[in-house]
């Protein structure tokens, strides 16, 4: 059986143990990426295609007669067109809870930092201003301690509740959204988003990229939040309406925010966001996910994934 790779360098493969896959009965040919132009020539007599952030869209897949699996080293299924894999019989596969570690502790050191102006008093140090100071500390940079206050939290799956988990340690509330349309089977404590966002003092987003969820914080949410609270956004960049968010930061509507997504990875030619006027802001490049731990289990479920699949069953399969 023929399989390809389309894009490994995004896996960063260097660190990571390969052997399982390879010892699987199939012949791979792995490319560190592939531009959309070679998609087509590269898949076409491939009958398992491994993809993490290369599109294979209905043309693609019209023009590649003997595929019959893509397995995709993520949980987003955004890149495949998944009803054309449908009327086309291939089977679709990804990738669930193999980051939630690695993603949770990113999101606290965002908070963190934010909570305690980590990179302002750096700079402080290493600018000369701490060693210029007659007092024995820097005060100029306002802290605040996370005991008593409250984690509003956008999605209860594993990685909203690993969220919720720490944030308890640290004597938080914890809150999750209640979205319109969602079948909340579950006993957490929720509010409707709009009773919601007065409340929290930090706002953590764990929730899919749908056509509901597009724009889910736009200039209206952000309106009701407190002054005072934090946007936190680990989960998929257009969520959240950028230019709304430069406002707001821009204007003190809300105290800060820390991204690790952007509605364009990477920003060729820039993002708005992107801008050192805008007051306490973080953005990291889609990091979160990239623990050594994290992308051999991704690896691991890979592997069952097509393991499954040539014994004539589906695992986690989302089409």
């Amino acid at each position: 059986m023929r399989g390809v790779i389309l894009d490994c360098d995004s896996l960063g493969p260097d660190d990571l143990d390969f052997s399982a896959l390879y010892d699987l009965p199939v012949s791979w040919t792995v490319y560190g990426n592939c531009p959309a132009s070679e998609v087509v020539e590269r898949i076409g007599d491939a009958e398992i295609v491994m993809t993490n952030k290369t599109v294979v869209d209905a043309a693609t897949l019209s023009q590649a007669p003997n595929l019959k699996l893509i397995t995709l080293p993520a949980t987003g299924t955004n890149v495949v067109d998944l009803v054309a894999a449908s009327e086309q019989g291939v089977v679709v596969c990804n990738a669930v809870n193999y980051g939630t570690a690695s993603v949770v502790q990113h999101v606290w050191a965002l908070i963190l930092a934010l909570t305690t102006n980590l990179q302002s008093y750096s700079r402080g140090v290493m600018d000369g201003s701490w060693g210029e100071s007659e007092m024995f500390c820097l005060l100029q940079y306002p802290v605040r301690e996370l005991e008593g206050k409250t984690l509003g939290i956008v999605g209860a799956g594993d990685l909203g509740r690993g969220v919720a988990k720490i944030a308890q340690a640290f004597g938080m509330q914890v809150i999750f959204a209640a979205l319109p349309e969602r079948n909340h089977l579950d006993d957490l404590p929720r509010l409707a988003l709009h009773e919601l966002l007065p409340r929290v003092d930090i706002l953590s987003l764990h929730c899919p990229l749908t056509p509901q969820t597009k724009g889910l914080i736009s200039s209206a949410e952000l309106a009701l939040m407190k002054t005072s609270a934090l946007l936190i956004n680990t989960a998929r960049g257009p969520l959240i309406d950028e230019p709304a968010l430069k406002q707001a930061l821009v204007k003190g509507e809300i105290a800060g925010a820390g991204l690790d997504v952007l509605s364009a990875e990477p920003p060729v030619g820039g993002n708005l966001l992107i801008d050192n006027a805008v007051p306490n802001l973080i953005i990291t490049p889609h990091s979160a996910w990239i623990a050594a731990e994290s992308r051999q289990r991704l690896m691991g479920q890979m592997v069952e994934n097509i393991s499954a699949f040539l014994e004539g069953k589906a695992l986690r399969r989302v089409n």
